[in-house]
């Protein structure tokens, strides 16, 4: 029953997971009191539940086990005693799923390796010659085009090729949770606005000490009309909900990242954005289950494919955790001409142990994104599938609001009014995501 598999990656490089030691726990029945189960093999002064807490703001450290009740899952400290009598105990016969090792996650925006290799590449064939309309060519996802979104004084380049700019909506009445680095909560474009914050992350506030998280809540939830900049956010009328599942140097574990889902599905959050992952590739049983659940209470879950590709390598990578659960809408990135961008991973065809998952579903821009940053930088542009995500997720809460739908049929008309592109469905699958109109 314990996963403890060691994935190769699609090319053929040995992928190791992150772990912490502790072991993460799916029960069968989400309803079910898994506590109780717990606390029969590791004492009941050992087992925390999250609906103990307010709001369900779970602290983990106050027990070796926590149980986040929303999702029907644990992350437990046992020794390998504990471990075996927890799965050969009469009470766990049927009742729990699966036992896998907890991992940890990073943000996914793109190294500066990849950039600058990038740069370069554009500032070569930028001086080989001009395009054949006059404008300077450029290498961009492998193909010689001309960008066709650059960025204006008015909107960043996102939001003019997804139509966000021509939308009627706003975003308003929908909450959309960003689980990541935390958000700059001095940061004067959101003044006003009804945002909830909470942290998962020991000892640290839920403001973002990183940058990552403020870029993602900008992108998705930014304000119409920021004041002395261009727009850069889709639903500028939605409700915030931060929740910091990644610490200020970048890192956090299925215990932060689960937490912060159970808090965002006990909050009524309609969108759940995480732009975080980790290089594995057989879906993490986890998430396989918790995306099933979160899209059962509504709530639909959103995350960044993965940029372990290099295609001028001929090295496609391969969607990476939690993405790559079959429950959750993984997102590529795309650049300016919308080619899918060249660290932008593919879906995986084989190597996923005959589990289903591991395939890109929708894409979005995610080449040289302007946002929102910490301060006292306000501004910032950097590239990642972290970028696509906050894409998608402020343009579902703009579906979300304007038809009513939830959970698996709001992933349906996502998908369904996506604009189909050149680039194969394993690099972007149903293709670049866009407002309604």
């Amino acid at each position: 029953m314990i996963d403890q598999t060691l994935p190769m990656g699609a090319d053929g490089a040995g992928q190791t997971a992150e772990t912490t030691g502790k072991y993460v726990v799916v029960f069968a029945d989400v309803d079910a009191n898994p506590a109780r189960m717990l606390e029969s093999v590791l004492g009941a002064s050992s087992v925390a539940n999250s609906r103990d807490f307010a709001d369900q703001e779970a602290d983990a450290t106050q027990a070796p086990a926590t149980v986040f009740a929303e999702l029907g899952v644990a992350v437990v400290a046992a020794d390998p005693d504990q471990l075996s009598a927890l799965q050969t105990s009469p009470d766990a016969q049927g009742a729990i799923l699966s036992i896998a090792p907890e991992r940890i996650y990073h943000p996914l925006q793109s190294t500066g390796y990849l950039e600058g290799y990038r740069d370069a590449v554009a500032d070569l064939a930028g001086r080989l010659g001009a395009g054949s309309n006059g404008s300077s060519a450029a290498t961009i996802g492998g193909q010689v085009g001309v960008a066709q979104f650059p960025d204006t004084a008015t909107a960043s380049w996102g939001l003019q090729a997804t139509r966000v700019l021509s939308s009627p909506q706003s975003g308003k009445g929908i909450k959309v949770a960003i689980l990541d680095t935390g958000f700059e909560t001095a940061h004067p474009d959101f003044v006003g606005r009804n945002i909830t914050l909470a942290s998962f992350i020991p000892g640290e506030t839920p403001k973002d000490g990183h940058g990552h998280g403020t870029h993602c809540t900008g992108t998705a939830c930014g304000p119409k009309n920021p004041s002395g900049s261009r727009r850069y956010g889709i639903a500028y009328e939605s409700d915030i909900f931060i929740g910091k599942v990644l610490s200020n140097s970048g890192s956090g574990s299925d215990t932060s990242v689960l937490g912060g889902m159970n808090w965002a599905i006990a909050q009524g959050c309609h969108v759940v954005s995480m732009s975080l992952g980790a290089n594995v590739q057989p879906p993490h049983p986890p998430y396989t289950e918790v995306g099933r659940r979160a899209l059962d209470k509504g709530t639909l879950v959103v995350a960044a494919a993965g940029n372990n590709a290099r295609r001028h390598e001929r090295s496609w990578g391969f969607v990476g955790a939690p993405a790559n659960s079959p429950y959750i809408m993984a997102i590529a990135a795309l650049e300016q001409d919308l080619s899918v961008a060249y660290f932008s991973a593919r879906s995986s065809t084989s190597g996923t142990g005959g589990q289903r998952g591991g395939q890109v579903d929708n894409a979005g821009p995610g080449w040289q994104v302007y946002s929102s940053w910490i301060l006292p930088q306000k501004y910032h542009t950097i590239s990642g599938t972290s970028m696509a995500t906050p894409h998608a997720s402020g343009i579902a809460a703009l579906w979300a609001q304007k038809t009513g739908l939830r959970g698996a049929a709001l992933w349906s008309v996502l998908a369904q009014e996506s604009d189909r592109l050149y680039e194969p469905a394993v690099d972007v699958g149903g293709g670049l995501v866009l407002a309604p109109q």
